[in-house]
């Protein structure tokens, strides 16, 4: 079972993470951490018309929020406010009430669907989408920052 938790898909997007860095002039930025593991990550975003144009992050968390930060990264350029929250519920209720992995352009999360059986690593493996929902509500003006009730915030 932990063989499918560290797959060596899991591993290969950690060791290959888009968009690692800070950028130097953002219109938003949001950093998160999961208190039970101490994983970290910032985000900056750019966006126009409602879409991220420009993504950075800085990702300090294990190998599963890697994976996920790593995903998040490779297709975010595009993605709008609305995009990014249903991956993050569609990944939260994957992992915590056996829901469906998410669709469209974050569909390769269901790599991560091993970490269902394993809570204490749930945080963690939302934390990338926590903070880039953050940034880009703070980017847009989209009003009070909404967590999901994944408990990565």
């Amino acid at each position: 079972m932990i063989d499918d938790l560290y797959s060596a898909k899991i591993l290969g997007l950690v060791a290959n993470m888009p968009r690692a860095g800070r950028l130097a002039a953002p219109d938003a930025s949001a950093e998160k951490t999961a208190k039970l593991c101490g994983s970290r990550i910032t985000v900056d975003v750019m966006v126009k018309d409602g879409k991220v144009i420009d993504y950075a992050q800085d990702v300090s968390a294990c190998a599963l929020g890697q994976a996920a930060a790593a995903i998040l990264g490779a297709h975010v350029i595009g993605a709008e406010l609305s995009d990014i929250e249903l991956a993050r519920d569609s990944l939260a209720a994957m992992l915590k009430t056996n829901g469906s992995p998410p669709a469209g352009r974050f569909a390769e999360l269901a790599v991560l669907e091993p970490v269902k059986d394993y809570p204490a690593r749930h945080a963690s493996t939302l934390l990338a989408f926590e903070a880039t929902v953050e940034a880009v509500r703070k980017a847009t003006g989209a009003g009070e920052t909404r967590t999901s009730t994944a408990g990565a915030a």
